[in-house]
């Protein structure tokens, strides 16, 4: 299935409450004959973790090493960033809802050990359906897409430093392109500490706040300010 056939595709689910389809759809998701097919995704599932009734929903790519082993996204460093941001957004993981483009973690040649890569288009569409009936499922205020494979796979475009900052529409709902928390830590590491990268993340993220309807203080507007 390529990108474009998958981003059409839904899967039929049934429930009373959110929580109750969102399990329905990780059950199936799991047999996911598309993914397990491809013979390039590992065979442990890592669907999502959060809220439910959710108003923002981050989207990042894939789940790495860290994530297959405790079997939720977003746990190793590139999680524990994600984490501080949204505590200084003034949330807790519990408030929000992560997911990723790709439910399984990308197979490697030879002993993968925690070598990590990002999904392939074939992989990305094998997934989709699900991502997008998620999305359809808690209908947030906003979705958050974490860098450029979530920005590809939900057909934004590709280019994160081009895209990120502004809002688009997916289903019906305005979405923020910014960086990966993994491409955070990566600028933290080189000359200047990674400012510019965390500060063009958090104008994003007052961003988002704002479209949710979110109390912003004078201590989270005077973040990274001069």
């Amino acid at each position: 299935m390529k990108l474009a056939a998958a981003a059409a595709a839904r899967i039929e689910v049934t429930g009373e409450t959110k929580a109750e389809k969102l399990a329905a759809l990780a059950s199936i998701a799991e047999k996911s004959p598309e993914a397990r097919a491809l013979g390039t995704l590992r065979e442990t599932m890592v669907f999502a973790v959060g809220n439910p009734e959710a108003q923002i929903l981050f989207i990042g790519e894939a789940p790495g090493f860290e994530e297959e082993r405790q079997q939720e996204p977003f746990v190793g460093p590139a999680g524990q960033k994600l984490t501080g941001i949204l505590k200084a957004m003034g949330l807790e993981r519990r408030d929000v809802y992560i997911s990723n483009i790709c439910k399984f973690r990308p197979a490697m040649e030879g002993n993968q050990g925690t070598s990590n890569r990002a999904p392939n288009d074939a992989e990305m569409a094998s997934c989709l359906p699900y991502v997008l009936t998620e999305i359809s499922i808690i209908q947030p205020k906003v979705i958050v897409a974490l860098g450029g494979v979530a920005c590809k796979g939900l057909g934004i475009g590709e280019g994160v430093m081009r895209l990120r900052g502004r809002f688009y529409d997916v289903q019906g709902i305005p979405t923020m392109v910014t960086y990966h928390p993994s491409y955070i830590l990566r600028e933290e590491k080189l000359a200047g500490g990674g400012i510019r990268a965390k500060r063009e993340c958090w104008e994003d993220m007052m961003k988002v706040m704002e479209k949710a309807g979110m109390p912003i203080n004078d201590k989270q507007r005077g973040y990274f300010q001069k």
